[in-house]
């Protein structure tokens, strides 16, 4: 994503997302902060999918659910959920980053 994505918010996904206590700032500063991203193929049937895993402004740890959409000639990341990360999750999140001699918090 780059820095002149906006995002799309409508009555399909904001409860969605907000559903497991994220609020959309939060969701909006993972996605714009260099997340950890993967494709989601497991869920990609009628459109890409793309998993976010990034600090929000404490720390904690948020998985996105998203997809990249273009209107008029702008690309729009429409999140579709979200939620903190369970302990085992973010254990699996920190030896990936320790095996790819990363820092995950940089």
């Amino acid at each position: 994503m780059d820095g002149s994505s906006r995002f799309e918010w409508d009555a399909g996904n904001l409860d969605k997302c907000q559903r497991h206590g994220v609020t959309i700032a939060e969701i909006e500063y993972v996605l714009a902060n260099a997340p950890f991203l993967v494709p989601d193929y497991a869920h990609s049937q009628i459109e890409d999918r793309h998993i976010a895993v990034g600090a929000n402004r404490i720390g904690r740890l948020v998985f996105v659910i998203f997809t990249l959409r273009l209107s008029d000639g702008n690309e729009l990341v429409r999140p579709v959920s979200a939620r903190y990360m369970h302990r085992k999750e973010i254990d699996r999140y920190d030896k990936l980053w320790r095996q790819e001699g990363s820092d995950p918090e940089n």
